[in-house]
């Protein structure tokens, strides 16, 4: 019998991995994403799809735990002092979205004839985007770090922070959830000394803790620990009548400010996956099938109408904030989703009683619908608008420029190489395709023009025909390219001087005939090298020495890959390689064992 229930239990854990294993990859490969491929995984395996796991308890269990693991995550990456440098986007523009869409979403499911404590568990749910999802995307267009992207990422951080908040509303809302036997503020008293006793914990203890356990040198140790305050923040607030998610999410934060948090995220690090992905797969099994066949209408109705609504909230917060018409628009199609928190807010609910089981599965299915639709709608609106102009409200376009020196592209690289011109008051025109740079260049007190330089009228209006010197400073390398060929035939008569990607970069400009090229890290990585002889304790003539010879070494490599390709020269590369050399030095000169040889071994006089 124990054997028995052992196998099937390695059964149900080899289950989950193959599952995992499986869909994570497809789904990835469709640009549906791994959260996606989790949920999917977890509806075949589950007691409404293969049935290997079908005790819906267990399953909740199972949720339950990734939930907390999940809430600890995220409140490790949410340092205090993250969040202060982003206040503004987090708590102004983020806190709005939430708020207004919220509203909105409340609105419609009142309308819908739910009732209020039900509509608001609904609508607050599907507020909440999925950050996954998001975040791979911005990833895969390169924009997480542009400004735009990076209000995308500072409203993620107030949605992830507003379920704390949401855990503990849905607790105050739910039915006949407080024990009649205590008065309400006792209630509320040893909720929060719970919460203050979590606070002071991580403020008091946490670090002598693990100081003491560092000491013990075992790494074992402390991630063993790392979980021990996390499940027992999480009891002490299931304890007091909160959330177990809510204690989990606390104990991150307290860890996010500790001295061993770094050591704590590397230990941590290669579970998180397996964590989310259990959690995921949880969710997945827990998706009643039968009433997705029973209520597709509503759930098709509920995408399209929840989806909409919140676009518009979306869009209409973004143009509040004077985003550009193209920015409010990406952001729209972007966020008007569901997200993972949805599952956690929706099973907190269904615990408190405020959902039932059918609407718990009804809601879910909206919110795993809308987050598969969301990559598709942003397919679909690169392909409606794939020439859609950038919105130039606000900037200005090149015309009749007569500047000495016309710069193409304003970003990190021309803003630097602009300085020693200006410093001699020369006459610069710039130009770029950035619109948003070319604003924030503005508010540093420079004037910028909106064009792109691949366009040979745009060049015409900006001077380019009497400018004695072109400087292409775009990090494009195939527009760099297509500049200097309009240049070379158009205006003969500027000096073409560009910056280069890389060596093969370079090699191509010089191919093309450009007066100058630079490698745009070239530079600073010889200064960083010889910064670092110096560090070694190299005299500052020395060290200055081997870096002109580095770059005496690597002008005459990049002349050799002109005409012999780019693996001519590599002789001239110094290696880390080792040489061979003698293991001891010889203790004593060498000897002749046989005298006829002699002569022939001593050298003429």
């Amino acid at each position: 019998m124990a054997a028995s229930a052992g196998g099937d239990q390695l059964v149900q854990v080899v289950a989950l991995l193959a599952a995992g294993v499986v869909a994570v990859p497809l789904f990835k490969r469709l640009g549906l994403g791994s959260v996606l491929g989790y949920l999917a995984a977890g509806v075949a395996i589950g007691p409404f799809g293969a049935a290997l796991f079908a005790d819906p308890a267990a399953i909740l269990h199972v949720a339950e735990l990734g939930v907390v693991m999940f809430l600890f995550i995220i409140g490790l990456e949410m340092q205090p002092t993250r969040l202060w440098s982003l206040r503004r986007e987090i708590f102004g523009l983020g806190l709005a979205q939430v708020l207004a869409c919220g509203a909105l979403l409340t609105g419609v499911g009142v309308l819908a004839g739910l009732a209020l404590p039900v509509a608001f568990v609904a609508a607050m749910g599907f507020v909440l985007t999925s950050t996954a999802t998001v975040m791979l995307l911005l990833d895969e267009r390169g924009e997480t770090v542009s400004p735009k992207g990076q209000r995308v990422v500072s409203i993620l951080l107030l949605e992830d922070l507003a379920i704390v908040p949401l855990l503990v509303v849905v607790a105050l809302i739910a039915p006949a959830q407080v024990d009649s036997t205590r008065p309400v503020w006792q209630v509320v008293a040893v909720a929060l000394v719970a919460v203050a006793g979590v606070v002071a914990a991580g403020r008091w203890l946490l670090n002598p803790m693990f100081r003491v356990l560092a000491a013990a040198e075992a790494r074992e140790v402390m991630t063993a620990a790392a979980l021990l305050v996390v499940l027992g923040s999480a009891l002490l607030m299931q304890s007091a009548g909160l959330s177990m998610a809510m204690g989990a999410f606390l104990a991150g934060v307290m860890l996010s400010e500790s001295s061993f948090r770094h050591q704590l995220e590397a230990d941590i690090e290669p579970f998180r996956g397996i964590l989310l992905g259990l959690f995921f797969l949880s969710v997945g099994m827990a998706l009643d099938l039968a009433v997705f066949q029973s209520h597709w209408l509503q759930i098709g109705a509920g995408v399209l109408v929840f989806m909409l609504v919140k676009a518009l909230g979306i869009y209409g917060v973004a143009r509040l904030f004077r985003a550009r018409h193209a920015e409010a628009l990406h952001r729209t199609v972007l966020m008007a989703q569901g997200g993972e928190f949805a599952f956690v807010l929706y099973t907190a609910a269904q615990g408190a009683g405020i959902i039932d089981g059918p609407m718990n599965a009804v809601l879910t299915a909206v919110v795993i619908l809308s987050m598969a639709l969301t990559p598709l709608a942003v397919g679909a609106l690169r392909w409606l608008l794939p020439q859609a102009a950038p919105d130039t409200d606000g900037v200005e376009a090149p015309d009749g420029l007569d500047g000495k020196v016309l710069m193409i592209g304003f970003g990190r690289f021309g803003q630097v190489a602009s300085q020693a011109l200006l410093a001699r008051g020369v006459d610069v025109s710039i130009i770029d395709r950035d619109t948003e740079m070319i604003q924030s260049a503005e508010s540093f007190g420079f004037k910028v023009y909106f064009g792109d330089g691949t366009r040979l009228d745009v060049l015409q209006a900006s001077g380019a025909a009497t400018a004695q010197v072109i400087a292409v400073c775009v990090d494009d390398k195939a527009a760099a390219l297509r500049i200097v060929e309009l240049a070379r035939h158009a205006f003969p008569q500027a000096q073409l001087l560009v910056r280069a990607f890389d060596r093969g970069h370079a090699i191509q400009l010089i191919a093309a005939g450009v007066d100058y090229q630079i490698r745009e890290s070239f530079e600073s990585a010889s200064a960083f090298g010889e910064a670092a002889l110096r560090a070694i304790g190299a005299a500052p003539e020395e060290a200055a020495q081997v870096a002109a010879d580095v770059r005496r070494r690597d002008a005459e490599r990049l002349s050799l890959q002109i005409t012999g390709g780019i693996r001519a020269g590599v002789e001239l590369m110094h290696s880390n390689r080792m040489k061979p050399s003698p293991l001891t030095p010889p203790v004593r000169q060498g000897q002749t064992l046989h005298a006829p040889t002699t002569e022939t071994r001593e050298p003429a006089a």
